[in-house]
């Protein structure tokens, strides 16, 4: 009698916190996205800020394209510049680059929560902000777990 009320008790923890484990896992999967994404942002403030000051009285000299390219470590799961076509193969939990759009796009691992106004299953963020600093913005509105990612 003894043993069954341990070998429930297990079996009811292992399912209560197997059912937590993906929750715990996607919540983690968001807060790394919001962090490459400012840390391409950063990044590109301060390649602006850098070839400003490198100009002078001028004006900057032109900013690279790919904005992973100023990350001093390109994340591990970055799978480096592709077309709108490849880019629906990625991986899922993967970045991508479109050097066409210019675009950076990410397809969510854990992906159930994860809505954009298209239907798309991947998020896009599109360069923008020539002559000043680039900028990263979504190209539409995505929610993901409850949370609007810009």
């Amino acid at each position: 009698m003894e043993w069954s009320i341990v070998v429930a008790v297990i079996a009811t923890l292992g399912f209560v916190l197997g059912r937590q484990k993906d929750e715990i896992q996607a919540k983690a999967e968001l807060a790394a996205v919001k962090y490459t994404l400012g840390s391409l942002r950063t990044a590109l403030i301060l390649d602006y800020m850098q070839r400003t000051v490198r100009a002078g009285n001028g004006a900057p000299t032109s900013a690279r394209q790919n904005p992973f390219d100023l990350l001093e470590r390109k994340p591990a799961n970055f799978q480096g510049e592709v077309s709108a076509a490849q880019a629906s193969r990625a991986l899922a939990g993967s970045w991508v680059f479109d050097p066409a759009c210019p675009c950076v796009g990410y397809r969510p691992h854990y992906s159930p929560g994860f809505n954009s106004a298209s239907g798309d299953d991947m998020a896009w963020f599109k360069l923008a902000g020539a002559p000043g600093p680039l900028e990263l913005t979504a190209r539409e509105s995505y929610v993901w777990q409850g949370t609007a990612l810009r």
